[in-house]
């Protein structure tokens, strides 16, 4: 093939500088960059490495060896089972807890989120503007600043040490509204709609079967989030349960790691680890089964067509 007239003279000219990479020549790597990957690498590997070898050793172990080696015993699976028997099996219960938790609260508020924001994206009525503000101030506000409000609330409705006052929080989501009205501005086309409803078909019929697959990306971000805080949240169940049959895992664990705090308690820290890893084992599943969902939702939107 020849060259142009114009490539040619280019490539006479003294003092050209080179040129630059394309899509066959990769970027060079960069050192600083590598190493600041590594350094974070380690900074988010190291806990989860400790979590792991404390979770294998005795209590003496526990306490008298070096953290990040393991002990004399591998005592894993007697750690497991032990953290399952322990006060009458309590931990299994708390698990069934957190998952119902979960369920019905982070689904309930990833389905609500999804249902208001579609709404606000595609209906136009007054006041419109109104809940926009009203969400974002609602992102605004930390949870900690609505707790002594919401305490007394349920406290006034008789709902307080109840499954009730955990899951009724759980199922408002302002940010994931935000997300979803936002998603559903750009994933849902309006002639899709208009399609439908010259078809006949209502709009929860539309939403059901046209929109929510659309939405799929957005929703399972909006799911991952929510489901984080759900299987996370400690501060809320705090105030609202006494009964030690009704708390989540977060509230179960740290009843029994401040045991070493009370006069005649029992000391079961080699527990509180085992349980406290064997609770980050379904967040990491779902993370890893959900991440080309979650990172293709955070990305949509982002650039305009």
């Amino acid at each position: 093939m020849t060259a142009t007239p114009t490539v040619r003279a280019a490539a006479r000219r003294p003092g050209r500088p080179p040129l630059k990479h394309t899509a066959r020549q990769p970027r060079r790597r960069s050192a600083v960059l590598t190493v600041v990957t590594g350094v974070m690498l380690v900074y988010a590997i190291l806990p989860l490495a400790w979590l792991f070898i404390s979770a294998t050793k005795t209590q003496e172990d526990l306490l008298g060896t070096f953290g990040l080696w393991f002990g004399g015993e591998f005592a894993l699976v007697d750690n497991i089972a032990d953290t399952f028997t322990y006060q009458d099996g309590i931990f299994g219960r708390w698990v069934l807890n957190t998952v119902i938790y979960v369920v019905v609260g982070a689904g309930g508020a990833t389905l609500l989120a999804a249902l208001a924001g579609y709404g606000l994206a595609k209906f136009d009525f007054r006041g419109r503007r109104a809940v926009f503000a009203v969400v974002l101030g609602g992102i605004a506000v930390p949870p900690t600043a609505l707790a002594v409000p919401t305490f007394l609330l349920f406290a006034k409705m008789g709902l307080t040490d109840t499954p009730w006052a955990v899951i009724i929080p759980s199922l408002v989501s302002p940010f994931g509204l935000y997300l979803m009205w936002t998603y559903s501005t750009e994933a849902v086309p309006n002639e899709i709609l208009e399609s439908a409803r010259c078809d006949g078909a209502g709009e929860f019929r539309i939403f059901f079967k046209l929109a929510l697959p659309l939405l799929a990306p957005g929703l399972v971000t909006v799911l991952l989030f929510n489901l984080v805080a759900a299987w996370n949240n400690f501060f809320m169940p705090l105030i609202m349960l006494k009964n030690a049959d009704l708390y989540p895992l977060t509230l179960g664990l740290y009843s029994w790691n401040r045991q070493a705090n009370t006069v005649g308690g029992d000391v079961v820290f080699d527990l509180v680890i085992t349980g406290s890893l064997l609770t980050i084992i379904p967040l990491t599943v779902a993370f890893l089964m959900l991440q080309r969902y979650w990172q293709s939702g955070l990305a949509a939107g982002s650039v305009k067509q």
